[in-house]
């Protein structure tokens, strides 16, 4: 996506050397990966589980043969019988390269856009229109270098240690075994080209309304607390209120847009086949009905909660440093 057709609309009488690349600053990008490498290794056993709780049709779906949980602790059990620490980290080389593009890729966007919108002054205030529309460009941008990444975590988060009776019933899933990271990808490139490593790009796109939203009400939290303190909203915070606005905006991304979560994590299963995201959205509705779409939400949220804070945190604690030196 052209940078012109991305970044149309917000100023239109700028100077021709108010370029967008002049308020490019990489300490945005070292920033981010930092804090999503540190989140997502802390944290990825929570997202293993969530991905499992989503594609989990039910017992019913006998073409699925895949392990039935009661809940999150008894999968959190389960999981650990079958491989211990490493079952609970797997998928965790794609989850860590994918966040920490995602979060450096994402503020690195953000961060540029939002300053060419502001011409460069910090103080001037976007509003919630402005911080919407900047945060999804720059979610646009971030999914479609790394959905072939999120692909692959999803595929190895969904390898079962199968039990011996159930091995020959799984034909389709030993097919797909994948020895790592570039053994899944370039599995799936041989067998479904790209199209098979951009599965789930749609509903992925439906899901930058999410960082919008997030990035919307962070931006907007932290600006009516610097004007209820009077303080320059170019002020760092303590790591206490950062915390406690990455977490109130978190949890109302999730909760409004979590549903297509469930729908990119079914079409990016290797154990199922659906003809498209309107086949998805038709058996999940069918079969589990609204409570099917909120599926591994509380897995979700005790991950994605102290994920974003940590990283946020880390990333505020990274810029003020770089800001310095």
């Amino acid at each position: 996506m052209a940078p012109s057709a991305v970044l149309a609309g917000p100023t239109q009488n700028k100077p021709v050397n108010s370029s967008i690349f002049h308020h490019v600053r990489w300490e945005h990008l070292a920033a981010g990966v930092s804090g999503g490498v540190i989140s997502t290794l802390i944290l990825h056993p929570l997202d293993l589980i969530k991905i499992r709780f989503q594609v989990n049709e039910g017992p019913s779906h006998a073409v699925t043969k895949r392990p039935q949980y009661r809940g999150f602790i008894h999968a959190t059990k389960s999981i650990y019988h079958e491989g211990g620490i490493r079952g609970l980290y797997q998928g965790a080389t794609p989850n860590i390269w994918g966040a920490g593009a995602s979060w450096g890729l994402y503020f690195l966007f953000y961060n540029s856009i939002k300053n060419w919108m502001q011409d460069g002054d910090k103080e001037v205030n976007l509003g919630p229109g402005k911080h919407m529309l900047a945060a999804a460009q720059s979610g646009v941008m971030t999914l479609a270098v790394t959905n072939p990444i999120w692909v692959t975590k999803t595929r190895l988060c969904l390898q079962y240690e199968y039990a011996p009776s159930m091995k020959g019933q799984a034909s389709r899933g030993e097919m797909n075994r994948y020895n790592g990271m570039f053994d899944c990808l370039f599995k799936i490139y041989k067998v479904e080209g790209m199209r098979g490593l951009y599965k789930g790009f749609v509903p992925g796109i439906f899901g930058v309304s999410h960082g919008a939203l997030q990035f919307m009400a962070y931006e907007e939290l932290k600006t009516i607390y610097s004007d209820y303190r009077g303080t320059s909203r170019t002020k760092k915070l303590s790591s206490l209120e950062y915390i406690t606005f990455a977490a109130l905006s978190k949890i109302f991304a999730v909760i409004t847009t979590y549903p297509y979560q469930v729908v990119r994590s079914r079409l990016q299963d290797q154990h199922r086949s659906y003809t498209g995201i309107v086949d998805v959205i038709r058996q999940t509705w069918k079969f589990e009905h609204v409570k099917g779409f909120y599926k591994g939400l509380f897995p979700n949220l005790l991950r994605v909660t102290p994920a974003c804070c940590i990283t946020f945190v880390v990333y505020e604690k990274f810029t003020a440093f770089f800001s310095k030196s």
